[in-house]
């Protein structure tokens, strides 16, 4: 089958480049479902790159199950489907990065907030004020708090009771947490940005505890705003120090 690929340019990774290519052709229709790709050494000529780059592609090609390898016949298109969660923050700068992806969260954040505002029990209340209390008192010993402030979101997104979005924050954990890191580590810098913090968490718990949709909605989202405004506030030589390395795993091409 011929298709209309052309030599790749170099600057940025060759396989993602042949991958999307190929991902392109299959999710417009033009390569359908059950439809053969070119052979490897074809591929090579039309891309004008090696063998290497061309089984990588096929790879991460396989890993969005967008093709299928029989043996002894081939690679194979599949049915498209629905386009994958896929957050490719590789050319950002690490400090964009982190604000872009607090921006998502600050949807996310907001919408659970308000859910679990209108849906807690007082089992929920105990674990989200157990949670807050484990993370002030992980500041207090020194600690940056990140593992207790991922189980004080976590404890209110449970409280949310939607799975849908539980799954979502499960499956942006893998990003979440490195922002998180990035997060704790300019906050816990500076003794204002931690109480002020302290403060947000606080204002959220009440919210939720008081059944108060609206106050836990605006409270996320302030918190969420907040963090980005901290972010932008923050030492350049935090930038320049550990805040990159923390930020290393959202400008590295995670897919």
């Amino acid at each position: 089958m011929t298709l209309p690929f052309k030599s790749v340019s170099p600057g940025t990774s060759l396989s993602d480049q042949v991958a999307d290519a190929i991902a392109a052709e299959i999710r417009s229709g033009r390569l359908a479902a059950g439809n053969k790709l070119p052979t490897e050494a074809a591929l090579t000529v039309q891309f004008s790159v090696s063998r290497t780059v061309i089984r990588e592609a096929v790879s991460r090609l396989k890993s969005l199950g967008l093709v299928d390898s029989r043996q002894g016949s081939g690679v194979f298109a599949k049915s498209a489907g629905f386009a994958p969660l896929n957050f490719d923050a590789k050319h950002a700068e690490s400090k964009q990065a982190v604000v872009q992806m607090v921006e998502v969260r600050r949807a996310l954040e907001a919408e659970v907030a308000a859910l679990a505002a209108s849906r807690r029990t007082q089992a929920d209340i105990r674990h989200i004020k157990q949670a807050v209390t484990a993370l002030k008192r992980a500041v207090q010993a020194g600690g940056d708090g990140v593992d207790e402030d991922v189980k004080f979101h976590r404890a209110i997104a449970d409280a949310a009771r939607n799975p849908f979005l539980i799954g979502t924050l499960e499956y942006l954990g893998q990003f979440m947490l490195g922002v998180t890191r990035v997060t704790r580590a300019n906050e816990a810098r500076r003794t204002d940005f931690a109480h002020d913090v302290q403060d947000e968490h606080s204002l959220i718990f009440s919210a939720i505890e008081s059944g108060d949709v609206n106050a836990a909605r605006k409270a996320a989202a302030a918190h969420m705003d907040n963090a980005i405004k901290r972010i932008e506030l923050a030492d350049p030589a935090f930038w320049q120090q550990s805040g990159v390395q923390l930020a290393q795993p959202l400008v590295s091409g995670l897919k």
